[in-house]
Parts: C-alpha cells; structure tokens; sequence
C-alpha cells in the first residue's frame, strides 16, 4: 500500500450535517480498502480566489495508506460529488 494525501474543498453554504456527511462518506471510501492515518477538518476558509462562484470553503485535509484502486474510487466519486469544490490528491513522500 501507498501513501497518499488528499485535500478537498467542500461548498460553504452546505448545512454542517451535510459537510459532515459527505466527510463521513469519503473516509468510508478509503477506509473500505485502506487505512486513515491522519484526518483534519480545518474549518471555514477564505479562498484565494472565487471558484464555482464561491469565495469561502471547508477544507479537509486526509493523509492515508491505500492501494491505487482505492484512489482511482475516490477521485471518481470526488468528480461526480455535488458539495465538493475542488480537490487534490497526492503521493505522501514522508
């Protein structure tokens, strides 16, 4: 298994059970066929600039072990998400 880590953006004017649904939702994802090491919700941010018309976002910041299977699921069901603005995953060098 590799490391990974993902970083979305989740639309502002959601209700907070929403965020925390879809946030529920994605850690099921990859803990369907990985393993969560780190899970940070940051809260309300300002964005830099406006994306999908939005100026603010919830960020979500998850570093995880998975095999690249799991990553290709959750880029697609990241793809298709309605609540989520943007999203980015990467390889964890550390």
């Amino acid at each position: 298994m590799r490391k990974y880590e993902v970083m979305y953006i989740i639309r502002p004017d959601i209700e907070q059970e929403a965020v925390q649904a879809a946030v529920e939702k994605f850690q099921g994802i990859i803990s369907n066929g990985g393993e969560i090491t780190k899970h940070d919700v940051q809260g309300k941010r300002r964005l830099a600039y406006e994306i999908k018309k939005h100026r603010d976002g919830v960020f979500v910041l998850v570093n995880f072990s998975a095999k690249p299977a799991v990553v290709t699921e959750l880029e697609r069901i990241m793809k298709i998400s309605d609540e989520v603005i943007r999203y980015l995953i990467t390889n964890d060098v550390a």
